[in-house]
């Protein structure tokens, strides 16, 4: 039998959810964005903070602690996946020469996520500049129709992509994190 860690929260309010809704810095008043790109561009905002929210907190064991075997899923193999993913997704748009893998061969991202402060540093340092990049290389284009790259992948696709993307892998950090310490999601 293993240890399982208790659940935890910081909510007080609801006791069910991770931290109260008033606490949550994806909770905004005022009205929804308005327009489509703008829409999208807040959800991928929200899930991007959701990611780091999932993480913060955590020593590099803990970030670097695998699911379950065989997988070698991980909060920091996460991290560095969606760098790796950001950075595809600007060779999808452009006719360049596509930019090297950030982390080598297939799941090198995951494989390679070890419990050093270095690598979780570089990790995250690295995430924020490959998303920089990616929104930066799409906001020269704002009419979401507009078909890019060798494929001609619409913008909207695209960032409809990203939203996804970011989103599944929430929801793996949910479980990822509640293992680690018993922090449950909202």
């Amino acid at each position: 039998m293993t240890e399982q860690p208790a659940r935890w929260t910081r909510a007080t309010v609801y006791p069910d959810m991770w931290l109260d809704p008033a606490d949550d810095p994806r909770n905004s008043e005022g009205p929804a964005p308005d327009g489509e790109l703008a829409t999208l561009q807040d959800f991928l905002a929200n899930y991007r903070m959701t990611l780091r929210m999932k993480c913060e907190g955590l020593d590099p064991e803990q970030l670097a602690r695998r699911s379950a075997p065989p997988s070698t899923m991980s909060l920091l193999g996460l991290v560095r996946h969606l760098a790796e993913a950001e950075r595809d997704w600007r060779n999808w748009i452009s006719d360049d020469t596509p930019l090297p893998k950030l982390y080598g061969p297939r799941d090198a991202d995951f494989d390679e996520a070890v419990a050093e402060q270095q690598v979780v540093d570089d990790a995250f340092k690295t995430l924020e500049h490959e998303q920089r990049a990616t929104d930066t290389a799409l906001a020269a284009h704002p009419d979401l129709g507009t078909r890019l790259g060798k494929d001609r992948i619409a913008v909207r696709e695209l960032l409809v992509h990203r939203i996804e993307e970011y989103a599944r892998h929430c929801g793996h950090a949910d479980l990822l994190r509640e293992r680690i310490d018993g922090r449950v999601g909202q």
